[in-house]
């Protein structure tokens, strides 16, 4: 006899209210705020990146969260074998060139230099994961906190017998 279990994931975010799309634009928003500050951080110490302003570093992490999403992985894709061939460092590259896209996209936002695109992102990449990293452990110990006393209504036990499933 075969048993499976079927589990509801998502029974923390139904309990509490059902807010998961609040929760969700609440982490983009926090994700995004981080990219502005790992950006401004860059910019504060290489002398080839320069942002006039907040809101300048606010667009560019919109833009690069765009180009990330819809370029990047097709230029991954195309440079496939020379990314194999050099163990992945050509990553670098192509993360420097979305940090120069993105500098041609966002009037506020000018980065000098191949060298300096390819340390900027480096460092942007740094910066952007410490301060999700410190993020993240703070949601992780949230929902580790909270306990699922009633374990039976989330779990469906179907017994398979004679060729059927009951």
């Amino acid at each position: 006899m075969r048993h499976i279990k079927f589990t509801n994931y998502y029974k923390s975010y139904h309990q509490h209210g059902g807010d998961f799309g609040n929760q969700m634009m609440m982490r983009l928003l926090i994700k995004w705020l981080c990219l502005t500050a790992a950006i401004l951080f860059t910019s504060y110490f290489l002398d080839g990146i320069t942002v006039t302003g907040f809101f300048s570093a606010f667009f560019t992490a919109a833009a690069l969260g765009i180009l990330n999403l819809f370029f990047r992985p097709l230029l991954f894709i195309l440079t496939l074998p020379i990314n194999i061939m050099t163990l992945g460092f050509f990553t670098f590259v192509i993360n420097a060139l979305m940090l120069k896209m993105a500098s041609g996209l966002i009037p506020g936002f000018t980065v000098v230099g191949f060298w300096t695109a390819v340390f900027g992102s480096l460092l942007i990449s740094i910066v952007n994961w410490v301060l999700g990293a410190l993020i993240q452990e703070k949601r992780s110990s949230e929902y580790s906190n909270r306990s699922f006393s009633d374990e039976q209504s989330d779990t469906i036990e179907l017994e398979k017998k004679d060729d059927k499933w009951e």
